[in-house]
C-alpha cells in the first residue's frame, strides 16, 4: 500500500515537473517575441519621427521588416511559434491558475483568458503572414473597418464608444502598474545583481509608461470616432504613434514614445529570463 502510494506520489510530481518545464519554455518563448515585435515597432516609429520610415509602425511593419532580413521566412515562423506559446501559457493560467498566491482566483483567471484571446489573434496574424495570407495588415485600416462595422448595428455607438473608455482604462492601469513597479512581485529579484535590477527597473518603469500611453491614447481616438460617427477617427498603432508627433512637442514626443517601446520589448527579454512562471 505505502508502495502503490508512493508510486503515485511520484507520477504526479513528476507530471507536475512537466508541466511545469512545458509552461516556463511557452512563457519564455511568448515574452521572447513579444520583445522581438516591441524592438522594432520602437525602431520603425524613431525612424518615422525622422522622416526616414517607410514600413508602418505596427505589428504588420515588424513583420515585414523580419521578412526582409536573410533567413526572414524561418524567423517569422519561429516568432509566430513564440506567440503561440504566449498563447498557450496564459491558456495554462486559465485552467491552473498564474503563479502567487492569488493566481487562482476568478478575476486573475479572467484576466488570463482575455490575454489568451488576445494573443491567440496576434499568433494567426504573425503566422497567417508568414505563410503569404497577409496576416500583416495595417493596423489602421483594421481599426477602422472595424469600427466602421461595429457603428452600423444597433447600440453601435455604445458599443465603440465603451470599448474605446475600457482601453482608456487599460492604459492608464497598465503605466500605472508600471510605474509602481507591480511586475517585481512576478520576477526572481533575489536572481539579479543590484546593476541588473536597476536596468531592469529603468526599461520595465520606461517602457511600461510608453505602452500605457499609447493604449490610452488609441482609447481616446475610438471614444471621439464613436462620438463623432465617423470610423476613419478610429486609429491603429501606426496612426496612434504618428498623433504623437502632430503635438506642439513635435517629433521628439514619438522619440521619446518610441524608445520607450524599445525599452519595453528589452523589458519583455528580461521578464523571459526572471520571470516567475
Amino acid at each position: 500500500m505505502n508502495m502503490d502510494a508512493a508510486m503515485r506520489g511520484g507520477r504526479l510530481r513528476a507530471r507536475r515537473a512537466a508541466k511545469g518545464s512545458a509552461t516556463e519554455g511557452a512563457a519564455k518563448a511568448g515574452l521572447t517575441a513579444r520583445g522581438v515585435i516591441y524592438v522594432l515597432v520602437g525602431i520603425l516609429a524613431i525612424q518615422i519621427a525622422f522622416g526616414e520610415g517607410h514600413r508602418q509602425a505596427d505589428r504588420g511593419g515588424a513583420l515585414e521588416e523580419i521578412a526582409a532580413k536573410p533567413f526572414g521566412a524561418v524567423l517569422l515562423w519561429a516568432l509566430g511559434a513564440g506567440v503561440v506559446g504566449m498563447a498557450l501559457w496564459r491558456l495554462s493560467e486559465v485552467v491552473f491558475g498564474a503563479a502567487g498566491q492569488d493566481g487562482g482566483a476568478a478575476r486573475k483567471r479572467l484576466l488570463s483568458a482575455v490575454r489568451c484571446v488576445f494573443y491567440a489573434f496576434v499568433a494567426y496574424s504573425v503566422l497567417s503572414f508568414a505563410a503569404g495570407a497577409g496576416g500583416g495588415s495595417s493596423s489602421d485600416k483594421q481599426s477602422r473597418d472595424v469600427t466602421a462595422r461595429v457603428l452600423e448595428i444597433p447600440g453601435g455607438q455604445w458599443i465603440v464608444g465603451l470599448g474605446g473608455i475600457g482601453i482608456m482604462v487599460a492604459g492608464v492601469w497598465i503605466g500605472a502598474r508600471a510605474v509602481m513597479r507591480k511586475y517585481h512581485k512576478h520576477m526572481k529579484l533575489g536572481e539579479m545583481t543590484r546593476a541588473t535590477r536597476r536596468a531592469v527597473d529603468t526599461a520595465g518603469v520606461a517602457g511600461g509608461a510608453a505602452r500605457g500611453l499609447v493604449f490610452a491614447v488609441a482609447g481616446g481616438f475610438a471614444v471621439r470616432a464613436a462620438v463623432d460617427y465617423e470610423p476613419d477617427k478610429a486609429k491603429g498603432l501606426d496612426d496612434t504613434l504618428r498623433s504623437f508627433a502632430q503635438t506642439p512637442v513635435g517629433p521628439w514626443l514619438l522619440v521619446i514614445v518610441a524608445v520607450g517601446l524599445v525599452l519595453f520589448g528589452l523589458f519583455s527579454f528580461a521578464m523571459a529570463r526572471w520571470r516567475r512562471v
